[in-house]
């Protein structure tokens, strides 16, 4: 069974940062592609980042410069470092595989002063 945990979710000031984290299981991880995706109330669902199994990455322009996905297989964990939040960037960040086959179940990330 695919396990997708999310974790390093929290309340920051604007210009702070964070570091999520996605600790996976039940499938070979270093095959897959995964990828960071977030919901804001009244936006839509909009992906953040993602890494291949190459690690070639990808960025949504929003966050381009500010965050940095990254993997290792050793541990089947892949992190998003989150940097200059802004107030925008709240929102629930979700850990997928297989660029959307499966899902985590979230972590809310809120910016605030």
């Amino acid at each position: 069974q695919v396990q997708l945990v999310e974790s390093g979710g929290g309340l920051v000031q604007p210009g702070g940062s964070l570091r999520l984290s996605c600790a996976a299981s039940g499938f070979t991880f270093s095959a897959y592609a995964m990828s960071w995706y977030r919901q804001a109330p009244g936006k839509e669902r909009e992906l953040v980042a993602d890494i291949t199994s190459l690690r070639r990455t990808n960025y949504a322009d929003s966050v381009e410069g500010r965050v940095t996905i990254s993997r290792d297989n050793a541990k089947n964990m892949v992190y998003l470092q989150m940097n200059s939040l802004k107030p925008e960037d709240t929102a629930v960040d979700y850990c997928t595989s297989g660029r959307g086959a499966n899902w985590g179940q979230g972590t809310q990330v809120t910016v605030s002063s």
